[in-house]
Formats: C-alpha cells, structure tokens, sequence
C-alpha cells in the first residue's frame, strides 16, 4: 500500500470550491484547507505508485484553478 500526501496551491479564491471537488476523487482518502505555502493537502491511499501519479496529473492538476502540485509519499 502507498501512502502519500498531495499539496495543492490554489488561485484566490477557488479554495473550497475545489476542496470538494479534490475529496471525491478515487484514492483520495481526505483533504483539507490548510494555511501555509500550499491551499489544501490531499490524504491519498493507493496500491501502486502509479495510481498516486495519475490521480496527481490526470486529475488535480486539470481541475480549474489549480496552479501547482507537490507529492510527498510517506516511507514508513
């Protein structure tokens, strides 16, 4: 099982719009607005690495008014 943590900057404004949006999708198991250099931090857990990468870019950085994505996955 692969853990990881998404960190996603927003532009102004689209926050909570896209916290909703962000929470529905498959691995994610939660998000939440967070103050600090990123908007909100997605909870994701997969099977594959490969499953953290598409959801990453095939669906939160698509998504309007996401402007940047860093992913952590965790190592213990």
């Amino acid at each position: 099982m692969v853990h990881a943590f998404i960190m996603v900057k927003t532009a102004a404004g689209k926050s909570e719009g896209l916290l909703s949006s962000i929470r529905e999708l498959a691995p994610i198991v939660d998000a939440h607005i967070v103050a600090g250099n990123y908007d909100i931090i997605a909870e994701v857990e997969a099977e594959e690495v490969y499953e953290v990468l598409k959801v990453v870019s095939s669906n939160i950085q698509s998504l309007d008014g996401v402007t940047d994505t860093k992913t952590y996955i965790a190592m213990d």
